[in-house]
């Protein structure tokens, strides 16, 4: 399906009932229109989105510089409103999920927030489920559902400010400093939508998260990242996870239509690109899958040219899941071959894992697989190793490794 057909085929749901439209997630220049519409003065929009953006407030009483005519007024024909955390879960290491309900049909999503000692990453979602199925994601076992506006996406960034208690945008010392696109869907199918988001949580009389500070993460929808680095100018991030087609082709599908040679060729022409700037490359660590130094070596090859970083991702488990992490003592063996090739390669830390909060673990937790499902998928994976298993020696043998 092509890019335009998804967007139409998985569009959000109509405006709500009541006739009130919601002023989170519209554009400055949307926002200035709407209230010149309805009557309001032209200065009024700065006014409400300081109050929606900087200030946090829901409620049209709380807008005190207002004349209450005013505010009455906007209580009549507007809501300010985002979704609702209907779970909110605190994992040991302090990792925090919550799932979200979207007011207007009720579906549901999760975002994550990751504390660390010098920052505080918000891994935001784009859709409701994924169409991507990647073999080794628990999000891609679930449908894709639809697409979330610019207000559910910018309204989970608001709703973790809510529960962190981090009203109005402070300067510094923030506890929700970085916004990482890698939550549940592929941003890159949702672009509209995620750009508008984005470029509301970019804006400096608002939220103010400097695009420095927020990564999106693509699986290689190749015609949407050179328009994305030109037009948003974030962080490219690339769930890259084989270095060959053969292998990416089946545990990430979406290589089928878009191939590694195609992909290396958009990150090498991505905006803004630079060693001060580089493209993180995601790569998830499959026992007997693709973590063999032959695939080491390969990495390295690919990304020779790239200013790059490769962030080795200990695979996390889930109910059902057809692959188990590598070995400790593997995946150091891999990471040592990349840094001492000129690329840095941090083992990720899993975060929030016993609440399945951790990278490729987000799901609805209102669909699960089957018995028969989870069977199937342990046999496809056998299947798989066996194969795989069989070309690493080859290739180990030929290089010597």
């Amino acid at each position: 399906m092509g890019i335009e057909n998804h967007s139409a085929a998985f569009a959000p749901p109509p405006p709500r009932a009541d006739g009130r439209a919601n002023l989170v997630g519209l554009s400055r220049e949307e926002l200035d229109a709407i209230l010149r519409e309805a009557g309001f003065e032209a200065f009024r929009a700065r006014q409400v989105w300081h109050w929606i953006y900087h200030r946090g407030v829901t409620d049209f009483a709380a807008m005190t510089n207002l004349a209450k005519p005013a505010r009455e007024k906007l209580a009549e024909g507007f809501v300010v409103e985002r979704p609702l955390a209907v779970k909110d879960l605190l994992s040991d290491d302090g990792t925090r999920k919550w799932l979200c309900r979207m007011p207007a049909d009720g579906q549901e999503i999760e975002t994550v927030h990751i504390p660390e000692a010098d920052r505080g990453t918000l891994c935001v979602s784009s859709q409701v489920g994924c169409t991507l199925t990647c073999r080794f994601c628990h999000t891609g076992t679930q449908r894709l559902v639809r697409n979330l506006t610019a207000a559910e996406i910018v309204g989970q960034v608001m709703l973790a400010r809510d529960h962190l208690n981090e009203w109005p945008s402070p300067k510094d010392s923030r506890m929700l400093s970085n916004i990482v696109m890698m939550g549940m869907g592929e941003p890159l199918y949702n672009y509209e939508n995620v750009a508008k988001a984005l470029k509301i949580v970019m804006d400096g009389e608002g939220i103010a998260i400097s695009k420095r500070r927020i990564t999106l993460s693509t699986s290689g929808v190749v015609p949407m990242m050179e328009r994305c680095g030109r037009e948003l100018g974030v962080n490219l991030a690339v769930s890259l996870h084989a270095v060959n087609d053969e292998l990416r082709d089946r545990i990430v599908p979406i290589n089928r239509k878009y191939p590694i040679a195609d992909l290396m060729n958009a990150v090498r022409n991505y905006p803004g690109l630079n060693n001060a700037r580089r493209v993180t490359w995601e790569y998830v660590m499959l026992k007997g899958v693709n973590d063999s130094l032959a695939d080491a070596r390969e990495l390295v090859r690919l990304v020779k040219g790239i200013p790059s970083k490769i962030n080795l991702i200990p695979f996390n488990p889930w109910p059902g899941a057809p692959f188990e992490c590598s070995d400790w003592a593997q995946i150091e063996r891999f990471a040592d071959f990349v840094n001492n090739a000129g690329y840095a390669s941090p083992i990720r830390t899993p975060r929030g894992s016993d609440i399945m909060a951790a990278c490729g673990q987000l799901k609805s937790e209102s669909q699960r697989p089957t018995p028969a499902q989870r069977a199937a998928q342990i046999e496809a994976h056998k299947t798989l190793m066996a194969e795989y298993a069989a070309q690493v020696a080859a290739k180990e043998a030929v290089l010597g490794l």
